[in-house]
Protein backbone atom coordinates (compact mmCIF):
# COMPACT_ATOMS: atom_id res chain seq x y z
CA UNK A 1 0.00 0.00 0.00
CA UNK A 2 1.11 3.54 -0.78
CA UNK A 3 0.09 6.20 1.71
CA UNK A 4 0.79 9.95 1.65
CA UNK A 5 -0.23 12.04 4.64
CA UNK A 6 -0.29 15.88 4.50
CA UNK A 7 2.66 15.86 2.09
CA UNK A 8 4.01 19.24 0.98
CA UNK A 9 6.85 19.78 -1.46
CA UNK A 10 8.41 22.58 -3.46
CA UNK A 11 11.63 23.13 -5.37
CA UNK A 12 11.75 26.75 -4.19
CA UNK A 13 11.59 27.84 -0.58
CA UNK A 14 8.56 30.12 -0.96
CA UNK A 15 6.71 28.22 -3.69
CA UNK A 16 4.98 24.90 -3.01
CA UNK A 17 4.21 22.43 -5.75
CA UNK A 18 2.07 20.39 -3.36
CA UNK A 19 0.37 21.51 -0.17
CA UNK A 20 -0.99 18.95 2.28
CA UNK A 21 -1.60 16.06 -0.14
CA UNK A 22 -3.38 12.99 1.23
CA UNK A 23 -3.46 9.96 -1.04
CA UNK A 24 -3.82 6.20 -0.56
CA UNK A 25 -3.21 3.70 -3.36
CA UNK A 26 -3.93 -0.01 -3.05
CA UNK A 27 -2.30 -2.97 -4.82
CA UNK A 28 -4.03 -4.71 -7.69
CA UNK A 29 -4.68 -1.60 -9.80
CA UNK A 30 -3.13 0.36 -12.65
CA UNK A 31 -3.45 3.98 -11.56
CA UNK A 32 -3.43 6.70 -14.18
CA UNK A 33 -1.69 9.86 -12.97
CA UNK A 34 -2.80 12.89 -14.97
CA UNK A 35 -2.18 16.61 -14.65
CA UNK A 36 -1.19 19.73 -16.59
CA UNK A 37 2.44 20.56 -17.31
CA UNK A 38 4.17 21.57 -14.11
CA UNK A 39 1.56 19.98 -11.83
CA UNK A 40 4.16 17.60 -10.40
CA UNK A 41 3.43 14.17 -11.91
CA UNK A 42 7.11 13.25 -12.32
CA UNK A 43 7.89 14.82 -8.95
CA UNK A 44 5.33 12.59 -7.25
CA UNK A 45 6.92 9.48 -8.77
CA UNK A 46 10.33 10.63 -7.54
CA UNK A 47 8.95 11.20 -4.05
CA UNK A 48 7.49 7.69 -4.04
CA UNK A 49 10.83 6.21 -5.13
CA UNK A 50 12.87 8.16 -2.58
CA UNK A 51 14.72 10.33 -5.08
CA UNK A 52 13.11 13.43 -3.54
CA UNK A 53 12.03 14.13 0.04
CA UNK A 54 8.83 15.84 1.21
CA UNK A 55 9.20 19.18 2.97
CA UNK A 56 6.36 18.22 5.31
CA UNK A 57 4.25 15.15 5.91
CA UNK A 58 5.01 11.47 5.52
CA UNK A 59 5.17 8.87 2.75
CA UNK A 60 4.92 5.13 3.26
CA UNK A 61 5.37 2.63 0.44
CA UNK A 62 4.59 -0.91 1.57
CA UNK A 63 5.64 0.01 5.10
CA UNK A 64 8.89 1.75 4.09
CA UNK A 65 9.92 5.39 4.15
CA UNK A 66 11.14 5.85 0.55
CA UNK A 67 13.66 8.51 1.55
CA UNK A 68 15.66 6.00 3.57
CA UNK A 69 16.31 3.98 0.36
CA UNK A 70 16.67 0.69 2.21
CA UNK A 71 17.68 -2.31 0.07
CA UNK A 72 14.48 -4.17 0.97
CA UNK A 73 12.49 -1.19 -0.35
CA UNK A 74 14.57 -0.73 -3.52
CA UNK A 75 14.26 -4.36 -4.58
CA UNK A 76 10.45 -4.00 -4.55
CA UNK A 77 10.19 -0.82 -6.64
CA UNK A 78 11.06 -0.07 -10.25
CA UNK A 79 10.89 3.42 -11.77
CA UNK A 80 10.89 3.96 -15.52
CA UNK A 81 11.69 7.67 -16.02
CA UNK A 82 10.45 9.73 -18.95
CA UNK A 83 13.99 10.49 -20.12
CA UNK A 84 15.87 7.24 -20.64
CA UNK A 85 19.61 6.67 -20.92
CA UNK A 86 21.03 3.27 -21.80
CA UNK A 87 24.62 1.96 -21.54
CA UNK A 88 26.70 0.84 -24.52
CA UNK A 89 26.14 -2.88 -23.89
CA UNK A 90 24.23 -5.76 -25.43
CA UNK A 91 20.70 -6.43 -24.19
CA UNK A 92 21.73 -9.63 -22.38
CA UNK A 93 24.58 -7.80 -20.65
CA UNK A 94 22.17 -5.14 -19.44
CA UNK A 95 19.82 -7.81 -18.10
CA UNK A 96 22.65 -9.78 -16.45
CA UNK A 97 23.99 -6.65 -14.73
CA UNK A 98 20.65 -5.38 -13.39
CA UNK A 99 18.44 -8.44 -12.81
CA UNK A 100 20.23 -9.50 -9.56
CA UNK A 101 18.91 -6.36 -7.81
CA UNK A 102 15.37 -7.74 -8.10
CA UNK A 103 14.77 -11.07 -6.34
CA UNK A 104 11.64 -11.91 -8.37
CA UNK A 105 13.09 -10.99 -11.75
CA UNK A 106 11.84 -13.53 -14.30
CA UNK A 107 14.38 -14.18 -17.06
CA UNK A 108 11.98 -16.32 -19.08
CA UNK A 109 9.44 -13.48 -18.93
CA UNK A 110 12.08 -11.00 -20.14
CA UNK A 111 13.14 -13.34 -22.94
CA UNK A 112 9.51 -13.50 -24.04
CA UNK A 113 9.30 -9.70 -24.15
CA UNK A 114 12.48 -9.49 -26.23
CA UNK A 115 10.99 -11.94 -28.76
CA UNK A 116 7.69 -10.04 -28.66
CA UNK A 117 9.56 -6.85 -29.57
CA UNK A 118 11.22 -8.58 -32.54
CA UNK A 119 14.69 -8.24 -31.01
CA UNK A 120 17.47 -10.58 -29.90
CA UNK A 121 19.47 -10.38 -26.69
CA UNK A 122 22.79 -10.01 -28.54
CA UNK A 123 21.77 -6.68 -30.07
CA UNK A 124 23.52 -3.60 -28.73
CA UNK A 125 21.13 -1.62 -26.57
CA UNK A 126 22.57 1.79 -27.44
CA UNK A 127 22.23 1.13 -31.19
CA UNK A 128 18.48 0.52 -31.06
CA UNK A 129 15.91 3.13 -32.03
CA UNK A 130 14.44 5.24 -29.24
CA UNK A 131 11.20 3.26 -29.32
CA UNK A 132 13.06 -0.06 -29.14
CA UNK A 133 15.13 1.14 -26.19
CA UNK A 134 11.92 2.22 -24.46
CA UNK A 135 10.33 -1.18 -25.04
CA UNK A 136 13.33 -3.03 -23.60
CA UNK A 137 13.19 -0.91 -20.43
CA UNK A 138 9.42 -1.39 -20.19
CA UNK A 139 9.89 -5.13 -20.56
CA UNK A 140 12.63 -5.13 -17.94
CA UNK A 141 10.41 -3.20 -15.52
CA UNK A 142 7.56 -5.67 -15.99
CA UNK A 143 9.91 -8.65 -15.58
CA UNK A 144 11.21 -7.36 -12.23
CA UNK A 145 7.83 -8.31 -10.73
CA UNK A 146 8.31 -5.65 -8.07
CA UNK A 147 5.42 -4.81 -5.76
CA UNK A 148 5.47 -1.22 -7.08
CA UNK A 149 6.02 -0.25 -10.71
CA UNK A 150 6.20 3.46 -11.60
CA UNK A 151 6.22 4.56 -15.25
CA UNK A 152 6.59 8.16 -16.36
CA UNK A 153 5.19 8.82 -19.86
CA UNK A 154 5.94 5.25 -21.01
CA UNK A 155 4.20 5.54 -24.39
CA UNK A 156 6.23 8.56 -25.52
CA UNK A 157 8.31 7.45 -28.50
CA UNK A 158 6.20 4.37 -29.25
CA UNK A 159 4.42 3.97 -32.58
CA UNK A 160 0.73 3.04 -32.77
CA UNK A 161 1.20 -0.78 -32.89
CA UNK A 162 3.69 -0.56 -30.00
CA UNK A 163 1.19 1.36 -27.86
CA UNK A 164 -1.32 -1.44 -28.30
CA UNK A 165 1.42 -3.94 -27.45
CA UNK A 166 2.27 -1.92 -24.33
CA UNK A 167 -1.32 -1.99 -23.07
CA UNK A 168 -1.57 -5.74 -23.57
CA UNK A 169 1.74 -6.51 -21.84
CA UNK A 170 1.09 -4.24 -18.85
CA UNK A 171 -2.43 -5.64 -18.37
CA UNK A 172 -0.98 -9.15 -18.39
CA UNK A 173 1.74 -8.35 -15.83
CA UNK A 174 -0.46 -6.94 -13.05
CA UNK A 175 -1.93 -9.03 -10.23
CA UNK A 176 -3.55 -8.37 -6.87
CA UNK A 177 -0.17 -7.84 -5.20
CA UNK A 178 1.22 -5.21 -7.58
CA UNK A 179 0.63 -1.46 -7.68
CA UNK A 180 1.27 0.22 -11.03
CA UNK A 181 1.24 4.00 -11.48
CA UNK A 182 1.46 5.42 -14.99
CA UNK A 183 2.00 9.15 -15.40
CA UNK A 184 0.89 10.32 -18.82
CA UNK A 185 -0.22 13.15 -21.06
CA UNK A 186 -1.19 10.60 -23.74
CA UNK A 187 -4.62 9.86 -22.30
CA UNK A 188 -5.95 8.36 -25.54
CA UNK A 189 -3.15 5.77 -25.48
CA UNK A 190 -4.12 4.46 -22.04
CA UNK A 191 -7.86 5.05 -21.81
CA UNK A 192 -8.71 1.34 -21.71
CA UNK A 193 -5.87 0.43 -19.32
CA UNK A 194 -5.77 2.81 -16.36
CA UNK A 195 -8.28 2.59 -13.51
CA UNK A 196 -8.55 4.36 -11.02
CA UNK A 197 -7.71 7.87 -12.20
CA UNK A 198 -5.72 10.43 -10.16
CA UNK A 199 -5.63 14.03 -11.43
CA UNK A 200 -3.26 16.64 -9.99
CA UNK A 201 -4.21 20.30 -10.04
CA UNK A 202 -3.73 23.41 -7.89
CA UNK A 203 -1.15 22.09 -5.40
CA UNK A 204 -3.07 18.92 -4.68
CA UNK A 205 -5.26 16.04 -5.76
CA UNK A 206 -8.17 17.36 -7.83
CA UNK A 207 -9.74 13.94 -8.35
CA UNK A 208 -9.14 10.33 -7.37
CA UNK A 209 -11.85 7.93 -8.49
CA UNK A 210 -12.51 4.67 -10.27
CA UNK A 211 -13.87 4.67 -13.82
CA UNK A 212 -17.13 3.23 -12.45
CA UNK A 213 -17.53 6.05 -9.96
CA UNK A 214 -16.65 8.70 -12.55
CA UNK A 215 -19.32 7.49 -15.00
CA UNK A 216 -21.73 7.21 -12.07
CA UNK A 217 -21.32 10.92 -11.32
CA UNK A 218 -20.63 12.31 -14.81
CA UNK A 219 -22.18 11.74 -18.23
CA UNK A 220 -20.04 11.94 -21.38
CA UNK A 221 -21.84 12.26 -24.68
CA UNK A 222 -22.50 13.97 -27.99
CA UNK A 223 -25.52 16.27 -28.47
CA UNK A 224 -26.71 18.18 -31.52
CA UNK A 225 -27.54 21.35 -29.56
CA UNK A 226 -26.72 22.80 -26.16
CA UNK A 227 -29.50 23.18 -23.59
CA UNK A 228 -29.33 26.69 -22.04
CA UNK A 229 -31.58 25.57 -19.17
CA UNK A 230 -29.17 22.80 -18.18
CA UNK A 231 -25.63 24.03 -18.95
CA UNK A 232 -22.96 21.36 -19.20
CA UNK A 233 -19.85 21.30 -17.04
CA UNK A 234 -17.74 21.19 -20.20
CA UNK A 235 -18.45 21.53 -23.92
CA UNK A 236 -16.43 21.42 -27.10
CA UNK A 237 -17.39 21.52 -30.76
CA UNK A 238 -17.45 18.15 -32.46
CA UNK A 239 -18.56 16.71 -35.79
CA UNK A 240 -22.33 16.59 -35.64
CA UNK A 241 -22.75 18.84 -32.61
CA UNK A 242 -21.10 19.18 -29.21
CA UNK A 243 -19.14 16.80 -27.03
CA UNK A 244 -20.21 17.50 -23.47
CA UNK A 245 -19.70 16.48 -19.87
CA UNK A 246 -22.63 16.93 -17.50
CA UNK A 247 -23.65 15.77 -14.06
CA UNK A 248 -25.23 12.34 -14.39
CA UNK A 249 -28.55 13.11 -12.72
CA UNK A 250 -30.45 10.18 -14.27
CA UNK A 251 -27.89 7.40 -13.85
CA UNK A 252 -27.58 7.00 -17.62
CA UNK A 253 -24.59 4.94 -18.77
CA UNK A 254 -21.82 6.55 -20.82
CA UNK A 255 -18.27 5.82 -21.88
CA UNK A 256 -15.52 7.70 -20.03
CA UNK A 257 -13.58 10.15 -22.18
CA UNK A 258 -10.33 10.81 -20.32
CA UNK A 259 -9.45 13.90 -22.30
CA UNK A 260 -12.78 15.54 -21.52
CA UNK A 261 -12.57 14.41 -17.90
CA UNK A 262 -9.18 16.07 -17.58
CA UNK A 263 -10.51 19.27 -19.13
CA UNK A 264 -13.58 19.46 -16.91
CA UNK A 265 -11.48 18.92 -13.78
CA UNK A 266 -9.24 21.81 -14.77
CA UNK A 267 -12.19 24.04 -15.76
CA UNK A 268 -14.49 23.29 -12.79
CA UNK A 269 -12.30 22.03 -9.92
CA UNK A 270 -14.64 23.15 -7.14
CA UNK A 271 -17.77 21.68 -8.69
CA UNK A 272 -15.97 18.39 -9.35
CA UNK A 273 -14.69 18.30 -5.77
CA UNK A 274 -18.19 18.80 -4.39
CA UNK A 275 -19.72 16.31 -6.80
CA UNK A 276 -17.30 13.56 -5.85
CA UNK A 277 -17.43 14.27 -2.14
CA UNK A 278 -21.23 14.12 -2.03
CA UNK A 279 -23.44 11.06 -1.57
CA UNK A 280 -25.60 9.86 -4.42
CA UNK A 281 -29.35 10.32 -3.96
CA UNK A 282 -31.49 7.15 -3.91
CA UNK A 283 -32.74 7.91 -7.42
CA UNK A 284 -29.20 7.80 -8.74
CA UNK A 285 -27.79 5.10 -6.46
Amino acid sequence: MIDLRTVSFGYQRNKRLYEGINLSLLPGSIYGLLGPNGAGKSTLLRLLSGLLYPKEGSIQVNGYNPGQRRPAFLEELFLLPEEIHVPAVRIREFVNANAPFYPRFDRAQMAGYIREFGLTDDQKLHELSYGQKKKILIGFGLATNTAVLLMDEPTNGLDIPSKSQFRRLVAGAVDENRTVIISTHQVRDLETLIDPIVILSGQGIALKASVERITERLWFGLVSDLDPDHPALYTERAVGGYAIVTENRTGAPSRLDLERLFNVVQAEPERIRKLFSSTLTPANA
